[in-house]
């Protein structure tokens, strides 16, 4: 079940930059690596009523039923307009911000857990690569796509940190240039837009 070929593909899936990424690093630059704990965390839930959607079959319900997509996917597609509108007006000094308040924490939980859940793309894709890897005649084919998941689920959560604490390390020369913070939030604005974008454009 939990082949090399799994693991290999699963961190490369990871790995490629995407939404959750894009968020993250931008998150870790700009609020530090508290924050890009946090997430992370979120980008991680985001991921989990698709995989529940793959396990318990709605994502064949999806994939069938075009009304039930573009919804989703154009809900996305809004959000990431939002951020990108949202980060290009924001003219605040990137700064150290204080994480200690609960809501504050939640709200970035809650931020980047809506930036994976209404992304369409990540049901189908969960629905082509799980099942691959469960073993033919298993016993409980379930039980593997549970393991599964939560394999798929910590290797992401890893990286995602990896990312945010990577993106924090490169803070002090960015704070200490305007221009520079000036740079990287067109740059994030257009990588949410360009997504934003990318989805739009995308078919089932």
């Amino acid at each position: 079940m939990f082949t090399t070929q799994f693991l290999i593909t699963s961190l490369i899936v990871c790995l490629i930059p995407g939404t959750g990424v894009v968020f993250t690093v931008s998150t870790g630059i700009a609020q530090g690596r508290r924050a890009s704990f946090f997430a992370s965390l979120g980008c991680t839930l985001g991921i989990v009523p698709h995989l529940l959607a793959t396990i318990l079959g709605l994502a064949a319900v999806m994939h069938t039923s075009a009304l039930a997509f573009q919804l989703l996917k154009y809900a996305g597609v809004a959000y990431l307009l939002y951020l990108a509108v949202a980060t290009w007006r924001d003219r605040s000094a990137f700064a150290i911000q204080s994480l200690d308040r609960q809501s504050k924490a939640l709200h970035l939980v809650v931020k980047a857990f809506l930036l994976n859940i209404l992304n369409p793309k990540l049901t189908i894709f969960f629905l082509a690569f799980l099942p691959q890897f469960v073993e033919p005649h298993a016993s409980s084919p379930l039980l593997q796509m549970l393991g599964l998941s939560a394999v798929f689920m910590a290797m992401t959560f890893a990286v995602f940190i990896a990312y945010g604490f990577l993106a924090h390390a490169f803070r002090t020369a960015v704070i200490e240039s305007p221009r520079v913070q000036a740079w990287l939030r067109r740059g994030f604005a257009a990588a949410f837009a360009g997504l934003g974008l990318q989805l739009a454009a995308s078919e089932r």
